[in-house]
């Protein structure tokens, strides 16, 4: 086999910056071996056409196995299985049904309940601060999806609390509070249904109200397990916008001439929003997938059943595609696309709404504090990850 680029996942200049580690590797070669002690390694695609065309590649599927799924009772298994590990017409079937709720159109529509929450947390953040200095990941980041996916579901309002702590505690990362939050945000899922599905109302109900009345062409529909499944799920996925907002002040902050730059001009936040998710955002590595077959990759065959990723740290900042790709440029004019959230079949299904969350709350949070500051060097506050690049604590003065 030809000799390949090796990366230790746990060396602590890979998780000090992993852009440097994970680069140096997309130089040296289109194709890498991750080193990960106790799992064996895992094949990495470094380059941002073969990371792209892998991530499309029905040769590579992810399955259950793609994920470390946490201990849970057994009432909860049946609900454990979600679309992310999913693949072919089964995948195909239930994309189909729910993407028409998650589309940039559906998105744009609901922008105005998006800035409604997002002004809310920012007029209780002054009261969050302690001498003029607030955690912005504990106070805003991180409330503001769980609170989006509620109003976006239609969870009731007086069920709204115990949701916003099942966020958090999503957010914070795997772990037994994560494991012990699962059954109660499953049993609020079913509850949630049951709710839609009894209300005769004919009033919209949300996302949730919607899914429950969908019926396809050919007269198929969603069965409750599977609805359930897609709830937890956006509970799951939903949680990117902490992080990438928290990256993305942290980043502006950090960078004088692109903070004015947004600040004077905000038809910019649309690019500078894309710019922040190819420059910061918290992908670091693609869910694995498997390889149905020996794949012949860069002279190297990679053997069936093998683990295979895509290095995207690397991809988004490959100076093959993006001019001067270290730096961050608010006004850099699109040009092949990163892939923040992923390609192909599995392209994240609420991106839209990811993309308008961190647009609504960068604009407000830069317009409402203009003298907005780090309180502490982001590089001390990054949490140990090589495959998400996030934050443990955002201190700023407003």
């Amino acid at each position: 086999m030809i000799a390949l680029p090796e990366v230790d996942l746990t060396d602590p200049e890979v998780l000090r910056d992993p852009f440097t580690a994970y680069g140096r590797a997309r130089e040296r070669s289109p194709l890498a071996r991750l080193l990960i002690p106790g799992l064996g390694p895992i094949w990495a695609l470094t380059r941002h056409d073969g990371a792209r065309a892998m991530l499309g590649d029905a040769r590579f599927e992810i399955s259950a196995d793609s994920f470390m799924r946490p201990q849970v009772p057994d009432d909860c298994l049946p609900y454990m299985r979600t679309m992310s590990e999913m693949s072919g017409t089964e995948h195909g079937r239930l994309r189909k049904l729910v993407a028409p709720a998650f589309t940039p159109r559906r998105a744009a529509e609901f922008r105005p309940r998006i800035e409604a929450i997002v002004d809310a947390l920012l007029d209780d953040l002054p009261a969050r601060a302690d001498g003029g200095r607030a955690d912005l990941l504990r106070h805003f980041a991180r409330p503001l999806p769980m609170d989006v996916i509620c109003a976006l579901v239609g969870i009731p309002e007086q069920d709204r609390s115990r949701w916003r702590e099942w966020g958090a505690t999503v957010a914070a990362g795997a772990g037994q509070d994560f494991a012990r939050a699962i059954p109660g945000i499953m049993a609020g899922a079913r509850d949630a249904v049951a709710a839609a599905r009894a209300d005769d109302s004919g009033e919209p109900g949300g996302v949730l109200g919607e899914l429950v009345r969908v019926q396809a062409e050919d007269g198929d529909r969603l069965s409750d397990t599977e609805i359930v499944t897609l709830v937890w799920h956006l509970v799951l996925a939903g949680q990117t916008p902490t992080t990438l907002i928290a990256n993305a002040v942290a980043a502006l902050l950090s960078h004088p001439a692109q903070l004015a730059a947004v600040r004077s001009d905000p038809a910019l936040m649309p690019g500078a929003v894309e710019e922040l998710i190819r420059w910061c955002g918290p992908t670091l590595l693609a869910i694995p997938r498997h390889a149905r077959q020996d794949v012949g990759l860069y002279g190297a065959t990679v053997p069936k059943g093998a683990k295979v990723t895509a290095l995207v740290a690397a991809a988004n900042r490959d100076p093959r595609v993006f001019a001067d790709p270290d730096r961050l440029d608010v006004t850099r004019t699109p040009g092949a696309g990163h892939l923040g959230f992923a390609h192909g079949p599995h392209f994240c299904l609420g991106a839209s709404l990811a993309r308008v969350q961190t647009q609504v709350a960068l604009t407000a949070l830069l317009r409402r504090f203009p003298g907005l500051a780090m309180a502490a060097p982001a590089d001390d506050l990054r949490a140990p990850d090589p495959g998400t690049w996030r934050l443990s604590a955002l201190p700023v003065t407003l």
